[in-house]
């Protein structure tokens, strides 16, 4: 990754807020306040006090400003406007990164504007509502792009879903990327060692899916397949790694062979134990988890929603049917009971993966940050190619397949 000397009289200050401070948008925001502080930057976080964000922004020694955020709509986002609004002007940033619907909403009706602002909405708001709240999801976003100088998607999906529902104004893609280092591919030998500290089978057959039990992430489609994919390879285990609004029900609902240890700290000893990774996502921005499996060398089977078919290609696993739990099962079992091709993928998945190198998204996320905040002055120090337009984004990820 690139090192950054800041021009002018001081390093940008950049505020990032936002309300899940578990799962990949914690994940992500953790990885870009990272980066952007040991690029000499001023960073802060406004999140939750609850949740593994704060802890792990004390470890690298970031400030966590409490933010008293509910996820859903809620009479207290009136006083997580005016919490808000007293954070900036205490912190005096030169540019605030807005992450997920929330921050998206609150932040951008308390800024209108006055401040630089970045908007990444990890998952576009009205994918998770329905009827008239999905309505009026779509036409705020419309409406707040008067707010946001820049709103970076995580994927050409998530650009594509932006344009098709009408939602205008300045749109940029920041691909998400993976930490190479951080989740090397597994060996034979790590594959048992995670089994034995996990406490699991040295050879029962094992699917892993990790994160938030939530319906975005499907796993009731996971659990209502498991009976099919338990006929046909009996031994086999389900792993559901994550909590969540839907932890309590799938536990009561689940079938033999499924289990569901909660939330890690570390997906990595998950992803070695896997023989197989799934994820039948309703709906995603770019999730981590597909690329962090990948790059631990896992085949994917994955439901067919924008993201994942960025993501995952013929050549290292599966895209089925949406909401299909007969299909998830078809793409599992042909896996557990094929391990040629199953390595076969494992091969190709390792390939792709390397193609989503996280240096290159914090490249180009810094060098956005950087032309708001310290607008006509050259962004040195950022890799070339990292501020590209829209356009050439897409003309680029089109080019290398990805369209």
């Amino acid at each position: 990754m690139t090192s950054f000397v800041p021009h002018g009289p001081r390093a940008p200050r950049v505020l990032h807020v936002t309300q899940p401070t578990e799962g990949g948008v914690a994940a992500y925001v953790e990885s870009a306040c990272a980066d952007q502080s040991r690029r000499g930057w001023t960073v802060a976080v406004a999140a939750p006090p609850r949740g593994r964000l704060g802890e792990r922004l004390a470890a690298i020694g970031l400030p966590h400003l409490p933010w008293p955020a509910a996820r859903a709509p809620h009479p207290a986002d009136l006083a997580a406007a005016v919490a808000l609004r007293r954070i900036v002007r205490r912190f005096r940033p030169d540019v605030v990164h807005l992450h997920s619907s929330k921050a998206g909403l609150v932040g951008r009706a308390v800024l209108r504007g006055r401040v630089p602002t970045l908007f990444q909405p990890h998952g576009w708001s009205w994918l998770a509502c329905r009827g008239t709240l999905a309505t009026a999801s779509t036409l705020w976003e419309r409406v707040a792009t008067r707010w946001t100088q820049l709103g970076l998607c995580v994927g050409q999906g998530e650009y594509r879903q932006a344009r098709d529902a009408g939602v205008g104004g300045p749109l940029t893609v920041v691909r998400n990327g993976v930490d190479l280092a951080r989740f090397p591919p597994a060996t034979p030998d790590e594959r048992l060692a995670a089994r034995r500290d996990l406490g699991l089978s040295r050879r029962a057959p094992l699917v892993v899916c990790v994160g938030r039990i939530t319906r975005q992430k499907g796993q009731d489609l996971l659990v209502e397949s498991w009976p099919q994919i338990a006929a046909c390879v009996p031994d086999a285990c389900l792993a559901l790694v994550g909590d969540g609004d839907d932890y309590g029900r799938l536990r009561r609902d689940a079938p033999p062979g499924v289990l569901m240890p909660g939330a890690s700290g570390d997906p990595r000893p998950w992803y070695a134990a896997a023989d197989l990774v799934a994820l039948p996502s309703r709906w995603e921005g770019l999730p981590l988890t597909v690329l962090e499996a990948m790059a631990t060398g896992r085949s994917v089977v994955a439901a067919a929603v924008a993201g994942l078919t960025e993501v995952v290609t013929p050549e290292t696993g599966a895209l089925v049917e949406p909401r299909d739990p007969a299909a998830l099962a078809v793409a599992i079992v042909a896996r557990l009971t094929d391990p040629a091709m199953r390595h076969e993928e494992e091969r190709a998945a390792l390939s792709r993966a390397a193609e989503f190198d996280l240096g290159v998204t914090l490249d180009r996320l810094a060098a956005h940050a950087l032309r708001l905040a310290r607008p006509g002055q050259p962004e040195a120090g950022v890799a070339a190619g990292a501020g590209t337009s829209a356009a050439e984004e897409t003309a680029t990820e089109e080019t290398a397949g990805l369209g």
